[in-house]
């Protein structure tokens, strides 16, 4: 919004909505109130602050589906939620950073519980893989089940997933979706470019044509970040 405070008055409402929730959830299906609290702030900052040595496993399916729930929501960019609250539906659920999210949550989770079978019933599988996938893309760090023990396949998507990290915008840390869905465009540009090079094509991100400089940034970044 055009004033600088209130835009902060939003997020910060927005935030401290989506604590209070899941506080009162985890509260509510038998987490003590003082570890529903430590546990809120780790994954509503998605920093991970556990209080225990196994982290999540101890806890029961309800209060993973519920941290996994809280963990993938976080990783949104929190414009999406300003969206959702002014009744702007249209451009919430049309951020093109926010469906690669989601797209890549939901495909990842359904590679991982096909990727490790007999280690677990189909359910509990389908819950680890949620909860891990939410914890390491949005770098929050609990954990519901031991993955160094997961086929090859699974931990190098996760460790992938860990690379990206999650939206631009969120509490969620790694190189940020937004960058990756960049990058990848600029790529699918230039392939299009050898095959037709009379072809003079825009990115596009959000409905809008992506400035030069910031492809360059981007690419600089990335190349920066992979040299480290």
């Amino acid at each position: 919004v055009p004033r600088v405070g209130d835009t902060a008055k939003i997020l910060y409402t927005i935030y401290l909505i989506i604590t209070v929730t899941e506080f009162i959830l985890l509260a509510a299906f038998g987490m003590p109130v003082f570890e529903a609290l430590c546990h809120t702030f780790g994954t509503v900052g998605t920093g991970g602050f556990g209080v225990k040595n196994d982290s999540y496993m101890s806890y029961s399916a309800s209060l993973q589906i519920i941290t996994t729930f809280f963990m993938i929501a976080c990783g949104i960019n929190f414009q999406f939620y300003f969206y959702l609250v002014a009744k702007k539906l249209k451009l919430a659920f049309g951020m093109t950073e926010v469906r690669a999210y989601i797209s890549l949550v939901l495909i990842s989770i359904v590679i991982i519980t096909i990727n490790t079978p007999g280690m677990y019933g189909f359910g509990e599988s389908l819950r680890h893989a949620a909860f891990q996938v939410g914890t390491i893309i949005t770098t929050t760090g609990y954990a519901t089940a031991d993955f160094d023990k997961w086929p090859e396949l699974t931990k190098t998507l996760l460790v992938l997933l860990m690379i990206i990290g999650a939206c631009a915008g969120s509490t969620g840390g790694g190189m940020k979706v937004s960058r990756f869905v960049i990058v990848f465009k600029t790529i699918q540009k230039e392939v299009d470019n050898i095959i037709h090079p009379r072809w003079i094509k825009k990115i596009q991100f959000d409905g809008a044509s992506v400035a030069h400089e910031t492809i360059r940034n981007t690419n600089v970044f990335i190349a920066i970040y992979f040299t480290i």
